[in-house]
């Protein structure tokens, strides 16, 4: 890699690495401190900032409700767009290009809150954890697009093979295409459970119960209380955090070979 290569990597690097930092940095420190330097490194850390947080803010139930949300939706997510997208991208239903121009098309369409609202409220699903994790997994994004990349690196005669040899669609689908399709899925899966995890819009609009909350509505709550407190605030933003930061750091692979995956096909 040339020089100059190593120098854009290494901006990128402080680019992403620098917020991260600067947080943990306000999180070690006394509010006295924070407020007499802000910006400056900490000198004393204390620790106890998080072990405070975590106790004040209810995270752990939090984290686990949204464990559960993620875990669930994002399964239920990743389904669907198998499901969805492999027969569009083989053309084997009517109409594939318009459903291929409406995965895209949908990317930029807002949220139709109200109608989610009235539809989980008049199946009595509202302010349920499964209505929530229903609406939260329908979210694909751009799954369906990802998906439908990979699947024409895969030869079309794999189809044609199994269908003369007498498999069924499902089972081609589960038993052949899921295997092969494993990088684009688990890069679906980690997308969507990455945007399950942070999102806070549906969980205020869906949850009334505060034992049901995800973290970033407990999250929120906390900032609500806990404002001037700074450093208490960057510790509990932290805590929210580290989920992501640490499973990014054991699936990283999984979503490189994925989006690789589905460009080259």
């Amino acid at each position: 890699m040339p020089v100059g290569g190593y120098v854009c990597a290494a901006i990128v690097l402080v680019v992403f690495l620098f917020p991260l930092l600067y947080l943990v940095n306000t999180a070690l420190k006394s509010n006295a401190a924070f407020v007499a330097d802000p910006v400056g490194i900490v000198r004393d850390p204390q620790w106890g900032n998080f072990i405070t947080a975590w106790n004040k803010g209810d995270f752990g139930a939090y984290i686990l409700n949204s464990v559960l949300y993620t875990a669930a939706g994002s399964a239920i997510g990743t389904l669907i767009t198998l499901v969805l997208a492999f027969p569009v991208s083989r053309g084997y239903v009517k109409g594939a290009r318009l459903w291929s121009v409406l995965f895209v098309l949908v990317l930029f369409l807002p949220n139709a809150l109200i109608t989610q609202f009235q539809l989980l409220l008049r199946l009595h699903l509202y302010d349920n954890r499964l209505g929530y994790i229903l609406m939260v997994s329908v979210g694909v994004g751009i799954g369906p697009l990802l998906f439908s990349g990979f699947v024409k690196s895969i030869p079309r005669e794999l189809d044609e093979a199994a269908a003369m040899d007498g498999v069924g669609y499902w089972r081609y689908l589960f038993t052949f295409i899921f295997p092969l399709a494993r990088p684009a899925l688990a890069t679906i899966f980690i997308l969507q459970a990455v945007w399950i995890w942070n999102e806070i819009v549906l969980a205020t609009v869906l949850l009334a119960d505060p034992s049901k909350f995800p973290v970033t509505v407990g999250l929120y709550a906390f900032k609500g209380t806990y404002s001037n407190q700074w450093p208490l605030l960057a510790a509990a933003t932290f805590i929210v955090a580290a989920p992501l930061i640490v499973g990014y750091v054991f699936i990283q692979r999984y979503l490189v070979n994925g989006v690789l995956g589905s460009v080259k096909g």
